[in-house]
This record gives C-alpha cells, structure tokens and sequence, in this order.
C-alpha cells in the first residue's frame, strides 16, 4: 500500500515539474519513502507494546545480576519432594541469551551447574553446562517455573487477554487470565494477575507483571478417575540483585511420618520409623500405612518393599508382604551411613491388582553414625 501511494506521488510531481526523473532518482525516492513508512510502523508497533503495561512474557524485567529463589515441588522430580532452586542472570551473550548459574538444594544436598537461557522464553538450551545430577532438575525447571513458555513466549500476551489458548488435554479449558489477586509468598507480598484453566480441578498460577517467572503456582496432573494430583506447585523464595551465596551441603533428616501419593494419584503412602533417627547398628522399625485417594485407610493390601543405598545397591527386597488392615511393618539393620531410599509398592488391593500401571513411591532418607547425630540439621 505505501509503494504503491509513493509512486503516484513522484509521479505527479514528475508531470508537475515538466522535467524527466531518471530511474536512479526515483527508485533512491521509493526506497527513501518506504523506510520512513516502516520505521513510522515501527514506531507504532513499539508505541503498542509500551503502551499495554500489562504485557507479559517469560522472562519480563529480567537484568543483570538478578537473581531468584523458589521452592519447587514437580510431580515427576524426587516423588513430589520438594527443592529449592535459585537461578543468578549473570549476564547475557552477544545473542541475548542469558548466562546464568544454577543452585539445588535437595534435602540438604547441593547440585550446580549453569543454564544457558533463551532471551525468547528462558528454555535451558542444549549448550548450557549441566552435570547429571543437575538434568532431572533442568526438566523439572522446564515443567514447573518454564512452563507457560508455549503460551507467553516473548513479546508475550496481555494479561487483560480473555484467552491465551488451550491446553494439551482432551476436555480441558482455555488457559486466561482471570482476576487479580495480592499474593503473599516468603520473598514479600506482591500484586498479581491469576491465570487458569480447568481440567478435572482448577489450576492456578499467580504473576506478577515486572517479574520473569511466577510468583506462585499450583497445578494438577492430568488423570481420567480418582483425585488429580499435584504435577507441580511453587512459591518465590527470594528475589535480588548480585551473586547470591552459594549454598553449602548439609545433610537434613526429615521429620517423619512422611507421605507420598503414587503416580498415578491412586493411594497415599504414609511412612514413620522408630526410633526417629535412623542409626547404623540398630534395628530400624518402619511403620507403613495405605490409603486411597482420599487419605482413607484401605484394607487387605499386598505390597512390595524395597530398600538400596546411594550406590544403589540393594539392602531389602521383600514382596507380597500383607498388610490386612491397612498396616505394614518393616525391620531394617543398617550398616554403614549415607542416604537411602526406600521403595514401597502397591502390588494387590482386596483381590485386585494394581492395574496396568506401577503404584509406588519411593521415600529419601538418611542414615547416620549416632556419634555424628548433634552435627546434622534436623529438617523443620
């Protein structure tokens, strides 16, 4: 549209004048005409996107030595356990991209390396340094804090939107903004716009418009019967500008009893033990008890236990162990120190098998010397 109004204007200005423009001149004319009409719509675009303060992309108010701390709890990462993670943006490449050190911290223990985050939506690029330990939280990462990248990549979308577009489930609803909601997390209080959708339950995740990931989120995973459980909750822990300090490893014994649901979402197991550390050269009693979707108990229960060390080497392996009420108990002696896990698996409930899927959860723990006890952190 512009070329072609340009050209009836030299034109005009050609009969006008009498005289014979040379092609060189009035191409040099075009050009000259629609640069300034681009870099006038230019202008607009840029002008647009300034002018709805309510924008929002991954990544928004991102700078410089920034850094952020959350509190991560990601279906397939650890069972659902929780870990924090603190992303430092210490500084962006010649692409925009940003370099930026990673901290895990899970039950006590640290994990580092760095990620390499796209300047469009914060995915950690395949270039970022990651050790092995690190990748299950790099997907974690991808699934919980970088989720809403398909969504709102950059320049994003407005949160006074009415639609931002559908989720990847059958029946689900539209992913939108919804109301607005102030929202109180351990790093402060912050004004926020509620995003939802709905598939089965309601999912939510809070944001606010000059920080790069959410503020808060809780979502469930995807299941055609029972109770939905969590695929992923957060809450901003800390937010700041300069290198954060690295934290150091220490080892945390939780308390107990401790309960997991199962993959599925199907059961809760509740695990305790006595006495409650868990020492080398003592008979450990773990105590178990099943229930179904809604934390009732349920009876007549086969069940399978299976307990390995850090090196993965098997300390127990029990099957069809009963627990005819709903109740379960294990001996364990422990030799040496160190983490553990402890398998617990659903096989056979009041007749039936647990179906096509496997019913586990699989429970951290550690052992320690008794000498060394008074020196661990009791996890609170």
């Amino acid at each position: 549209m512009h070329t072609k109004f340009t050209t009836n204007r030299i034109e005009a200005i050609r009969k006008k004048s009498g005289h014979s423009f040379s092609i060189a001149i009035v191409a040099a004319l075009i050009i000259t005409a629609i640069m300034t009409s681009t870099i006038t719509d230019l202008r607009w675009i840029k002008k647009a996107y300034a002018a709805d303060d309510n924008n929002w992309f991954l990544g928004k108010g991102t700078k410089p030595n920034m850094y952020v701390t959350y509190k991560i709890s990601e279906h397939d990462t650890n069972e659902g356990q929780p870990f924090e993670m603190t992303i430092w943006f210490k500084q962006q490449d010649k692409t925009g991209n940003w370099i930026a050190p990673v901290f895990v911290v899970d039950q006590g223990k640290v994990i580092s390396g760095t990620f390499r985050l796209s300047a469009l939506d914060l995915t950690a690029l395949g270039t970022s340094a990651i050790p092995k330990e690190l990748l299950p939280y790099r997907n974690a990462y991808a699934n919980s804090l970088q989720w809403l990248a398909a969504f709102v990549p950059k320049p994003g979308q407005s949160l006074s939107a009415a639609y931002w577009g559908k989720i990847a489930a059958i029946g689900g609803s539209a992913i939108a903004p919804s109301g607005t909601a102030k929202v109180t997390v351990p790093a402060g209080t912050f004004d926020t716009k509620v995003i939802t959708w709905h598939k089965g339950v309601d999912n939510h995740i809070w944001i606010n418009k000059d920080l790069p990931f959410p503020v808060k989120a809780q979502t469930f995973a995807d299941v055609t019967t029972g109770i939905a459980p969590i695929q992923y909750t957060f809450d901003l822990l800390a937010l700041g500008q300069g290198q954060p300090t690295a934290p150091k490893t220490q080892i945390q014994i939780p308390n107990l009893p401790l309960t997991l649901q199962t993959a599925c979402g199907t059961y809760f197991i509740k695990l305790s033990w006595e006495p409650k550390s868990i020492e080398t050269g003592n008979d450990t009693k773990f105590g178990i008890l099943f229930m179904d979707n809604s934390q009732s108990i349920i009876k007549d229960v086969s069940y399978s236990f299976v307990v390995t060390d850090s090196n993965g080497t098997v300390l127990k392996d029990v099957k069809d162990q009963k627990a005819p009420n709903g109740n379960g108990t294990q001996i364990v002696k422990f030799d040496k120190g160190g983490p553990i896990d402890v398998l617990i698996s659903v096989d056979v409930v009041a007749g039936g098998t647990s179906g096509d899927f496997v019913e586990n959860s699989k429970f951290r723990l550690i052992v320690t010397p008794p000498a060394l006890i008074p020196k661990y952190h009791l996890k609170k």
